[in-house]
């Protein structure tokens, strides 16, 4: 088919993408998104932010601002742009995020990153036992209906230092009391990735052609990636490699930590029974606790396979970051 090719489009036709606007280009992994971006030196980053954000931004960046409440407002910072990335708390409305695909459709944005990074969303049984998380599927769905924009999804599971330097909650580690709970025994394995992979592995897809020049084009290319997920990874490790690494890192012994145990489900089930008690730790908990049950849904590596190699992306040290992991935890940097 003629549109598989660059060398068959109209004249006029772009085979790569240039202008990229993203959406929490301040936040957790938005900034290593942007320095991923700029570094190429291919693209022209915009930052869509609300009208009376006083979030610093780093430089290289243009900035548009919008009014949530005004869609207009939204459609008119989208125009000329090609790429929208979305990226927002786990909590923010989801009102939000609908409005954004709606104005990158109204103003031809033809490649929308919705608001995913984070686990496995085509695995029913953890969209099943996992809150706040059913409504990704209803969200790609909007892009494909509108017709003007196609997505990609990022998986790559919870970010290894922010969980591994956060409270217990997450990784099960508690630093400033030497403590480490156990899920299980310790030994089932998921997928992990670094806030970095995640900027790389985006400045990888938009950095491709958009398509292949003709049928004797096998390089990569952007359309291969059209409305599917991409699976990345940094580490595929349990909480034993993670406590090796822990020790290593900090010169310390199994003697010089606490260890307690806890079985998966009993902790998940403690975890939302405090969560509809209003305690909303119990929401962490919950999410951490369901990727580490020994169904291996945590583990798509071994389920599904990665696309680290597709996207040239590095073998990262697990030590280097864990050492940054027990730095943000005694700065207090990873909330």
């Amino acid at each position: 088919m003629s549109e598989q090719y660059a060398s068959k489009q109209p004249q006029g036709f772009k085979n790569h993408v240039t202008n990229v606007a993203i959406v929490g280009a301040g936040g957790s992994v938005g900034k290593y998104i942007v320095e991923a971006l700029l570094k190429t030196g291919k693209h022209r980053v915009t930052a869509i932010t609300r009208a009376d954000s006083t979030n610093k931004l780093q430089s290289g960046l243009e900035v548009q601002k919008v009014n949530y409440d005004d869609q207009n407002s939204i459609v008119q910072a989208l125009q000329g742009q090609e790429a929208l990335i979305i990226t927002m708390g786990v909590m923010a409305p989801p009102e939000q995020q609908t409005k954004l695909i709606e104005a990158a459709a109204a103003a031809n944005v033809k490649w929308v990153f919705p608001n995913e990074w984070g686990f496995n969303t085509e695995n029913a049984g953890l969209i099943r036992d996992i809150p706040h998380t059913g409504g990704k599927d209803a969200v790609r769905s909007r892009i494909e209906e509108l017709g003007k924009s196609s997505w990609i999804g990022i998986t790559c599971n919870f970010w290894y230092e922010f969980s591994l330097g956060g409270t217990s909650d997450r990784y099960g580690f508690d630093f400033a009391n030497r403590t480490l709970t156990f899920f299980d025994d310790g030994t089932t394995r998921i997928n992990t990735s670094t806030w970095p992979q995640c900027g790389r592995a985006i400045a990888s897809l938009l950095s491709r052609k958009v398509l292949p020049e003709d049928e004797k084009d096998r390089s990569p290319t952007l359309s291969q990636f059209r409305n599917k997920m991409v699976y990345i990874s940094s580490f595929t490790v349990n909480q034993e490699e993670m406590f090796e690494s822990v020790m290593r890192v900090t010169g310390t012994s199994t003697d010089d930590w606490k260890i307690n145990y806890e079985d998966t489900p009993g902790r998940y089930k403690s975890a939302a029974e405090a969560l509809q008690k209003g305690d909303r730790s119990g929401f962490a908990r919950m999410m951490y606790t369901r990727l580490f049950y020994q169904d291996g849904s945590g583990n798509y590596e071994a389920s599904r396979g990665l696309d680290n190699d597709a996207l040239g992306l590095p073998k990262e040290d697990l030590d280097e970051y864990t050492k940054l992991a027990i730095e943000y935890a005694e700065q207090g940097v990873v909330y």
